[in-house]
C-alpha cells in the first residue's frame, strides 16, 4: 500500500512538472508574438523617416549596398532582411507553443506547421547575407586598392544572388514560413481551441504574404503594386500574433490551475 502511494506521488509530480513545462512554453511563445509585434511596428516607424524607402529586390548593386552601410548601417542591415531574421527566429517559440495547446486536439497538423516553421526559419536564416555584407562593406570601405575593392564588390554581389530578400535566393525560405502560418491557421480552425477569428486571421495574413512573396520574387517589377498584398499581410499577421498572445497567455493561466 505503501509503495502504491509513493508511486502515485511520484507520476502525479511528474504530470505537474510537464504541465509546468508547457505552462512556461505558452508564456514564452505569447512573448514572443508580442515581441514580433513590436518588430513590425518598429519597421513601420523606420519606413517614415526622411529619405528612407523600400528598396526594391535586386535593383542595388553591392557597392550600393556598401554606400547604404556606410551612410547608415543599422538601416542597410532591416533593408536585407534583419527584421526577418529577428522574426524567424521569434517563430519558433511560438510554434512550439502552438504545438503544445494542439498536441491533443490536432498533433499531426500542428506538428507539421511547427517543422515547416523551423525548417523555413533555418533556411532563411543560413541564406540571409545582411551580416556578411556589413562585414564585406567595412572591408570594401578600408580597401586600398582598385582590385581589392573589384574583388570584394564581385564577392558582394554574389552574396546578393544567393540571399537577397524577395529573389529566387530567400524564396524557399519566406514560402515554407508563410506555408506554416496556413497550416497553423487551419490547425487552430479544425481545434476551435483559440477561435475561428483568430484562425482566419492567420490563414489570411499567410496568404497575402505569400502571393505577395511569390509575385515579386518572380516578377520584380510588380513590386510596387504588390505591396499592397504585403501590408494587408502584415496588419492581419501582426492582428494574428497579438490573438494568439493573449490566448497563450489565458492557457498558461488554466495550466498552472489545473496542477494546483
Amino acid at each position: 500500500m505503501g509503495i502504491n502511494k509513493i508511486r502515485g506521488t511520484l507520476l502525479k509530480a511528474d504530470a505537474e512538472s510537464v504541465g509546468s513545462h508547457w505552462e512556461d512554453l505558452y508564456r514564452l511563445g505569447g512573448v514572443a508574438a508580442l515581441i514580433t509585434v513590436l518588430v513590425a511596428l518598429l519597421d513601420i516607424i523606420l519606413s517614415f523617416l526622411p529619405g528612407e524607402r523600400d528598396v526594391e529586390p535586386g535593383k542595388l548593386s553591392a557597392t550600393e549596398w556598401f554606400s547604404r552601410f556606410e551612410d547608415n548601417r543599422f538601416l542597410a542591415l532591416r533593408d536585407l532582411g534583419l527584421w526577418n531574421i529577428i522574426n524567424t527566429v521569434l517563430a519558433v517559440p511560438v510554434y512550439l507553443a502552438l504545438y503544445g495547446a494542439h498536441r491533443r486536439a490536432s498533433p499531426a497538423l500542428a506538428a507539421l506547421a511547427a517543422i515547416l516553421s523551423f525548417i523555413g526559419a533555418a533556411v532563411y536564416t543560413a541564406n540571409n547575407k545582411a551580416l556578411p555584407m556589413l562585414t564585406l562593406s567595412d572591408r570594401y570601405a578600408a580597401a586600398s586598392t582598385d582590385a581589392e575593392r573589384a574583388r570584394l564588390a564581385a564577392t558582394g554581389q554574389a552574396m546578393l544572388t544567393q540571399g537577397e530578400d524577395f529573389t529566387p535566393g530567400s524564396f524557399m525560405g519566406f514560402f515554407l514560413t508563410e506555408v506554416a502560418g496556413i497550416v497553423i491557421g487551419l490547425t487552430m480552425l479544425r481545434s476551435r481551441l483559440f477561435g475561428r477569428l483568430i484562425a482566419w486571421a492567420g490563414i489570411a495574413g499567410s496568404s497575402l504574404l505569400l502571393v505577395f512573396t511569390v509575385w515579386v520574387t518572380f516578377v520584380p517589377a510588380a513590386f510596387r503594386r504588390a505591396m499592397v498584398l504585403a501590408m494587408g499581410g502584415g496588419i492581419l499577421s501582426m492582428a494574428w500574433n497579438i490573438l494568439t498572445a493573449r490566448r497563450l497567455f489565458q492557457l498558461s493561466r488554466s495550466d498552472r490551475h489545473a496542477n494546483r
